[in-house]
């Protein structure tokens, strides 16, 4: 395609500049008039806000005005009030001050003089009822004049002298009031005390005496009996308290008290033209400690004069403000002296009548009742509150108490045994037994299991119907001596266990655990307070082992004895003393062993002075040697008549046979450590040996019937190891070197059997000289 000409774009192109130029004009042409239109619009809007705003400013320029005219009659009438009104003003307040305070002060004046009249009127009535003995009037009033002048002196910031003296006054007019009152007091209710201030026996306390004057001192003086307007009168001086307590120790300690402690004593209430007097009458004693019935009858009938005659006061006579008086005297009283009496009826009496035994607990029913019966009364008389007290409480506990009573007599009867003399003792075979009556029948249950463990046994005994049986005997404690009182001990301790059989279930319980105290108490005690005498006397020694081993003997089977008579809650195994058992067999083994070792500490004393048996040529060793060997068994025999029918035949036997062995040791230690034998050493160390041999044996009498010893004498081998060593050593010492050798039989021999090759070579240097024949026979010695 052909590109078209320049002319031609240039025409195109000015036609358009020509067309836009036109378009441009008439558009500001536009805008020009509009423009116009617009400043006309503003001048028609800001005319007519000139001509609204202009009277507004016109209003604002009068109020400004005005505001200028009032500052001004505002700071005019503010320089009136500082100069002219200010002033007056604080005239006024001064003025206003100074007469509120004289008023105050006036006030107060007027205020304490009509206390000072109160007090002075209050006063002057005191004196006029006091002349009139009318008590309670001139106790209100003196109370009154109190009250006045405490108002007097609670007054802050105001002091008069005055008031020292009027409580000067009121002091005194106080006691002058209680004296008159004590005086009425002493002539209505006198006291004849006897002449020793210590209650030591009944008879002490027979001149007591208590009048109660009950005629009124006037006919028209009061409505009520004196003693009634004496004690409000007390009471509204707030005395009554200290009174009451006074008369309340004087009547604990001398009539109360007595009463209690003394059977023999007993209340006489005797009636007379001017009241009552209430006195002692002494009688012989059916008892010796008094009777509840009896005590509480006693008390009762002091406490009911003392209630008719003294403490039966209305409560609408006392005083009118104070209410702790409105209280009836006979429980402020009793309030005071409840506790003593109480303890003392509890301690000296109840403490006596728990039975001794649970058969008479039934029986104490009685004491129950009449407790109940003694408090209701007392109750009735307003002696007592509503409350149970700790005597009724004392009472119903009756059960415990029993335990308790019996627990601590059997611990007392038990320690009394363990205390008393050792010495004192009883025969004991394999057929004795404690004397303990028959045991009451099992219950049902424990009936059937009785029966299911008879039948298991029955079963067993078929089975082992062709084997051989044991001797009745064969569990049996050997016949040997023990205490009398250990005797009475275990006595005690199924008495008890019987007792706790047909007890209470607490009761039960605490008799059980008293026997099990009974032997932990003999465990500890008896070591202890005998202590000398089981260390310095060997027959006491004896006594104590075999005292142990009963004990452990019959601890092993009485727990079993009632186990199925006790409580249920020990039936499941509680109720057993086998854990006891090894310490009482320690504890009678220690004792014989340490006795043992004192004895043989004093044979190889005695053995000490043999001069270690070495050159008997000489006499005086001989006889050194002799003399030792003399004592070694006179002490031997001794011991056995000491423990002679007291230890069990077998302990006796090893008894004797290990003191024995030790002294027939320690000299063939002797003998076999010398170097040098002379022949005639020789022949008197087999004399000495021979005594010894011949002698020993008859250290053994464990019986009192000798011919029964003699089977024990031909056993001594078997209680003394050394025994046979001895009798070669005697061989030896009379033999030659081919008996030696002979005895020795290549180790063979008895004499292989006792001694060691060394210990048979030395002897053979010892008491033979050098030679080829000893020197042979050392070597046929291996």
């Amino acid at each position: 395609m052909a590109a078209p000409s320049p002319s031609l774009v240039a025409a195109v192109l000015a036609h358009s500049g020509r067309l836009e130029k036109e378009d441009l004009s008439t558009r500001i042409s536009r805008l020009s008039r509009r423009v116009e239109e617009l400043k006309g619009e503003v001048c028609n809007m800001i005319n007519k806000k000139y001509n609204e705003f202009l009277p507004s400013l016109q209003s604002a320029e009068d109020l400004v005005s005005q505001v200028d005219s009032l500052s001004s009659n505002i700071d005019l009438l503010k320089s009136r009030i500082e100069n002219e009104v200010q002033r007056d003003l604080n005239v006024a307040i001064a003025e206003f001050t100074e007469l509120k305070q004289q008023l105050e002060r006036d006030s107060l004046v007027l205020s304490v003089l009509k206390q000072l009249q109160e007090f002075d009127i209050a006063i002057k009535e005191y004196s006029t009822a006091l002349l009139e003995k009318n008590y309670v009037a001139a106790a209100r009033h003196l109370e009154k004049a109190r009250s006045s002048l405490k108002m007097l002196e609670s007054r802050q910031g105001f002091e008069l002298k005055v008031l020292k003296a009027l409580g000067t006054e009121l002091t005194v007019q106080t006691q002058n009031m209680l004296y008159h009152l004590g005086e009425e007091w002493r002539q209505m209710i006198l006291w004849k005390l006897p002449p020793s201030k210590e209650i030591t026996s009944a008879e002490t306390v027979v001149p007591t005496e208590l009048h109660f004057c009950t005629v009124p001192l006037k006919e028209d003086q009061i409505a009520g009996p004196p003693v009634a307007s004496v004690l409000q009168a007390f009471a509204i001086l707030g005395e009554l308290h200290t009174r009451l307590k006074f008369f309340g120790q004087l009547l604990l300690k001398y009539i109360l008290k007595p009463l209690i402690s003394y059977p023999s004593l007993w209340a006489i209430v005797e009636e007379q033209p001017d009241g009552v007097v209430l006195r002692f009458e002494c009688a012989a004693p059916n008892l010796e400690h008094p009777s509840p019935v009896e005590v509480f009858g006693k008390i009762k009938l002091v406490l009911e004069v003392l209630h008719k005659h003294l403490l039966n006061i209305p409560l609408d006579e006392w005083g009118e403000h104070d209410k702790d008086s409105r209280v009836a005297l006979a429980e402020v009283l009793g309030d005071m002296i409840w506790e003593e009496i109480s303890d003392c009826l509890i301690q000296d009496c109840l403490v006596y009548s728990i039975p001794a035994n649970s058969s008479k607990l039934e029986q104490y029913v009685e004491v129950i009742k009449s407790t109940e019966e003694f408090e209701k009364s007392l109750k009735n008389m307003r002696f007592l509150k509503g409350d149970t007290t700790d005597l009724l409480k004392y009472a119903r506990n009756v059960n415990s108490h029993f335990a308790n009573k019996k627990c601590q007599d059997v611990i007392v009867a038990a320690r009394n045994l363990m205390t008393s003399e050792i010495h004192n003792t009883v025969k004991i075979t394999p057929d004795s037994s404690i004397a303990l009556p028959k045991l009451p029948d099992p219950g049902v249950g424990d009936h059937l299991k009785m029966q299911k463990a008879s039948k298991k046994l029955h079963n067993e005994q078929m089975n082992l119907e062709n084997e051989t049986k044991l001797s009745q005997h064969t569990f049996s404690l050997p016949t040997c001596r023990i205490s009398a009182s250990v005797e009475k001990l275990m006595e005690l301790a199924y008495q008890t266990l019987l007792e706790a059989t047909t007890s209470t279930d607490q009761c039960c319980i605490q008799l059980f655990y008293s026997v099990r105290n009974i032997f932990h108490l003999f465990y500890d005690v008896v070591p202890i307070y005998h202590k000398e005498n089981l260390q310095k006397l060997p027959q006491l020694a004896a006594i104590h082992h075999n005292n142990c081993m009963y004990i452990a003997h019959h601890l092993l089977t009485l727990g079993h004895q009632f186990r199925y008579r006790l409580t249920c809650i020990l039936c499941d195994g509680a109720a057993t003393f086998v854990d006891l058992v090894p310490g009482f067999r320690r504890l009678g083994m220690e004792c014989f062993l340490a006795q043992l070792r004192v004895q043989k500490g004093e044979l190889l004393e005695r053995l000490s002075s043999a001069r270690n048996f070495s050159n008997m040529d000489n006499e005086e060793n001989y006889s050194a040697a002799n003399k030792a060997t003399r004592q070694v068994l006179h002490q031997l025999k001794r011991l056995g008549k000491v423990w002679q029918d007291v230890l069990p035949v077998n302990i006796y036997c090893k008894a004797m046979g290990t003191l024995l062995n030790t002294a027939l040791s320690e000299i063939i230690n002797r003998i076999t450590a010398l170097e040098d034998i002379s022949a005639e050493d020789a022949d008197r160390l087999h004399s000495l040996c021979r005594t010894m041999l011949e002698e020993g044996p008859q250290v053994f009498t464990p019986l009192l019937e000798e011919n029964k010893n003699k089977k024990y004498q031909e056993e001594v081998p078997v209680y003394v190891p050394k025994w046979m060593m001895f009798k070669e050593l005697m061989i030896i010492l009379q033999a030659n070197l081919q008996e030696i050798v002979d005895q020795w039989a290549d180790s063979k021999g008895p004499l292989a059997a006792e001694f060691s090759p060394a210990e048979v070579k030395s002897l053979i240097r010892a008491l033979f000289q050098n030679t080829e024949r000893r020197a042979a026979a050392l070597a046929k010695i291996k």
